[in-house]
């Protein structure tokens, strides 16, 4: 009997343990991709839910649940197997396609944030069920920033404070600034107000010029601002004094004597600082020049070494700074005269060679054009005929015809037209003969006229 009460004890220890081992093998997981979600106001967004489970299933329930703060979890929306039962409360605004557990909010508003509960149950030879949360929030995009700069027109250096302010419209909006495209470095200088919105630059430097931009983000986007440059006076830094002739050893300038030579003062100062020039000598001073360069001629300056000064100042800063020098004017070098002179005749001779080739090409194209005429005169002359004929000289009748008494060898043109010969009188003789010469005609001439030469 005690063997029989044994084999029954074990028998249902294994039973047990066979049934609890069922049990334990049939699970459920639910899988969200993130446990916030983060959503754009009036846009349509999807809650993602993946389940996996190690049995068939006969039946499977989805349920969604919306919980805000403490108070007790809204039913939403339930579906079992492929039949969905939605709250009629919030009309079509939530759609679900089993046996996907994903919802999805057609469009978000405000009051939509909150936490979401889905659980699924799965049915079969076990009953298993699974539970997960996802938070959800609504932004609304942020606008593109306006960075605002004050004061507007500057500030002095080490004197005066800027304040930069950043506007923007959004939601849980973060703000970052940058320097020049860069994230900006905090230091003892700068201020930020407690939400970053607004920074204020305390006694700034020229170290502080700069393009400064607003970058205004949220979970759902992210704007920059356009660049603002602030205007910082400062200077004068670094003055130096240079000459465009000469030689400098510190702040010595040997010059040669007749050299014309350019001074420039210059140093880094906003806005621009004016010069002035001073000249030294016997304790005294007096200013020669303003502006940032001066011309100096060695030949109107007396001494052999001249002491001068140049004064920047900043009219904004109220600061100053000045630099003296010494000119020393030296005579010329023979040897360096002489290689001047050298170095010149190179050059003499290239334009001496420049100017007679020029001048070759220049005859060169008139006897080229002389002769090209002269064969076209030529050639016009070779077409004529050997005899030319002149025309007869036609008197206006007024001439003495004495003085025209002689003998001429030109033969006159066969003509029918009618010629009148010069005299005293008014009396016209006809040709009767075209081929006659002149030598004949003038045989023609009345007696009296010849009369009246004779005496």
């Amino acid at each position: 009997m005690e063997r029989l009460s044994c084999t029954r004890h074990f028998l249902k220890c294994c039973m047990y343990i066979l049934v609890s081992g069922l049990s334990i093998c049939s699970t459920l997981k639910l899988t969200v991709p993130a446990p916030v979600i983060h959503g754009i106001n009036g846009q349509p967004l999807t809650l993602p839910v993946s389940y996996e489970v190690n049995q068939s299933a006969s039946s499977v329930q989805i349920i969604w649940l919306l919980e805000r703060s403490q108070a007790q979890a809204k039913y939403l929306i339930t579906s079992t197997n492929e039949l969905v039962m939605p709250d009629l409360e919030l009309q079509n605004k939530l759609t679900l396609y089993p046996p996907n557990a994903s919802l999805l909010i057609n469009s978000l508003h405000q009051s939509d944030e909150g936490t979401y509960i889905v659980k699924v149950n799965l049915k079969g030879n076990t009953t298993v069920s699974a539970i997960q949360k996802i938070d959800v929030t609504v932004d609304v995009p942020v606008s593109k920033p306006i960075v605002q700069m004050e004061p507007s027109y500057g500030a002095v250096e080490h004197v005066g404070n800027i304040t930069f302010k950043c506007s923007v419209t959004g939601t849980r909006v973060m703000y970052e600034w940058l320097k020049n495209g860069s994230p900006l470095q905090d230091r003892s200088g700068y201020i930020f107000s407690p939400n970053n919105s607004m920074f204020t630059i305390v006694s700034v430097t020229k170290g502080d010029i700069g393009n400064y931009s607003c970058l205004a983000r949220n979970f759902v986007s992210e704007v920059e601002s356009d660049v603002i440059t602030p205007t910082i006076y400062y200077g004068p830094y670094g003055l130096r004094v240079i000459s465009d002739k000469g030689l400098k050893v510190g702040e010595v300038f040997t010059i040669d004597i007749g050299e014309s030579v350019r001074f420039d003062c210059s140093a880094d100062s906003n806005p621009p600082n004016t010069c002035a020039w001073i000249q030294r000598s016997n304790n005294s001073t007096e200013i020669i020049n303003y502006g940032p360069y001066f011309k100096f001629l060695s030949e109107k300056v007396r001494q052999k070494t001249v002491d001068y000064l140049c004064r920047a100042y900043n009219n904004i800063t109220g600061r100053g700074e000045e630099m003296q020098f010494t000119v020393i004017i030296t005579p010329i070098d023979p040897e360096k005269l002489s290689q001047d002179t050298g170095s010149l005749s190179p050059l003499a001779a290239i334009t001496g060679v420049s100017l007679f080739i020029i001048l070759s090409i220049c005859l060169l194209f008139v006897w080229k054009k002389y002769q090209l005429h002269r064969a076209i005169h030529w050639k016009i002359q070779s077409r004529r005929p050997s005899t030319e004929y002149r025309r007869t000289p036609i008197f206006s009748g007024h001439e003495d015809a004495i003085n025209d008494f002689g003998i001429y060898e030109f033969v006159s043109l066969p003509d029918s037209s009618i010629h009148r010969v010069p005299g005293q009188a008014s009396n016209v003789l006809h040709l009767q003969d075209i081929n006659c010469t002149i030598y004949e005609v003038i045989q023609h001439v009345p007696e009296q006229v010849q009369n009246d030469s004779q005496s």
